[in-house]
């Protein structure tokens, strides 16, 4: 009995390597052509960087420079709404603050919070959106643009 115990113990052992390798640890899946895995350090850090991009360009009123951050598909319709009356780069709208408050992974790629102050005149609001970043082959763009946000996550003290 004492033999066979061992004997089954030695089984999933020996087979322990190839289960590993289709689950994507101990292989390189970039060496046999499979997708990329991107770290959540780099997603979050690119995803932030595009979008302050996006911000700084609607402070900016820079259209160019904001289509620049977006995905293809984003592009034909922020060409026809951006500079339109409630468009985010409109002449009338001045943006005094807009701040990164929460980054984090989502369904559809890394979902960035942010709070947008808009000026017209003395009149101020301020709101949320949450922009969607995707990886588009090497590069990373702005999938999508929504009312709302998370709220920033709760930091933790050791």
């Amino acid at each position: 009995m004492g033999r066979r115990l061992r004997t089954a113990g030695v089984v999933p052992l020996a087979l322990l390597p190839f289960t590993l390798l289709g689950c994507g640890l101990g292989g390189d899946d970039k060496a046999d052509g499979g997708p990329t895995r991107v770290p959540v350090q780099e997603a979050s850090t690119k995803a932030r960087e595009r979008v302050q991009a996006y911000l700084d360009a609607m402070a900016a009123k820079d259209p160019a420079a904001g289509r620049h951050q977006l995905c293809a598909t984003m592009q034909a319709g922020f060409d026809a709404a951006a500079t339109g009356p409630n468009g985010d780069f409109a002449d009338h709208f001045k943006v005094p603050a807009a701040t990164i408050t929460d980054i984090r992974t989502g369904a559809k790629g890394q979902e960035v919070s942010t709070t947008v102050t808009v000026s017209v005149g003395t009149k101020k609001a301020t709101r949320s959106l949450l922009f969607t970043v995707t990886r588009d082959g090497a590069d990373w763009c702005i999938a999508g643009e929504e009312p709302g946000g998370h709220l920033p996550a709760p930091s933790v003290t050791p």
